[in-house]
């Protein structure tokens, strides 16, 4: 499905979120670990939901989700969170498989990319970034976040590591050039770099009020449910 299908479809579910939208991304931006810009962001990631250091003893191969508050799981328990219900899923179907959760609330692909270093050192197999609404939601430079993401895969590909690229969209209010040239950034780096692409990482569940917490932003433990299917469609196919 090309993704400006995928806009047109989805686009009024959104309109009904969007009075409260504006103030929930600031609140995004504020809560937890946000970095001020240009700041380095810690280098500790979180497995299964919990900041921690990784765990040196388990030989299984690593899959990261390096992300935001969508990938830490703001708002919802630490077995809530997609990449803890990603672990849960890979354990059930018999893959051997360790998912470390990489997210940081606030971030954007700046912040992301400050703290790659951290995230390559766990030697990953696979990396599923999903970065850059924060940087959309503050209505960064399309080209500045394009030029972070593209660092990230660069990056991570020239260790081996097999990217899969989580694409997000903006609401129809910030101008449809605005949009239009995000909701591009990502399908043309997936074409780029041949990695796997999630079309959009909230399918499903943006602009589902039953499927997101009060914010109307952050999914809940059932809109989270969601999510992982919708990376498990593209990440199954890239398993052994």
């Amino acid at each position: 499905m090309q993704i400006e299908d995928h806009a047109d479809k989805t686009a009024w579910r959104m309109r009904g979120t969007l009075a409260l939208l504006g103030a929930a991304l600031w609140l995004c931006a504020a809560c937890g670990d946000r970095k001020e810009a240009g700041q380095p962001a810690s280098p500790r990631v979180a497995e299964s939901g919990h900041e921690s250091s990784p765990d040196r003893g388990d030989d299984r191969p690593v899959i990261v989700a390096l992300g935001d508050s969508l990938t830490a799981g703001h708002g919802v328990g630490a077995e809530q969170n997609y990449p803890t219900q990603l672990q849960r899923k890979l354990d059930a179907e018999g893959y051997h498989y360790r998912v470390v959760n990489a997210g940081v609330s606030g971030d954007t692909s700046a912040q992301g990319l400050n703290r790659l270093a951290a995230v390559r050192e766990l030697r990953p197999s696979i990396v599923i970034v999903g970065l850059g609404a924060n940087d959309g939601l503050r209505g960064l430079p399309v080209e500045t976040t394009r030029q972070n993401l593209d660092a990230i895969i660069s990056q991570l590909k020239a260790d081996g590591a097999v990217v899969v690229l989580a694409g997000m969209e903006l609401p129809p209010n910030y101008g449809s050039f605005y949009t239009s040239a995000f909701r591009r950034m990502y399908p043309d780096l997936a074409r780029k770099y041949r990695i796997a692409l999630i079309p959009f990482l909230l399918q499903g569940v943006a602009g589902h009020p039953d499927l997101n917490q009060e914010d109307g932003i952050h999914p809940t433990a059932g809109g989270y449910r969601i999510v992982v299917e919708n990376v498990w469609v593209v990440l199954k196919p890239l398993l052994s």
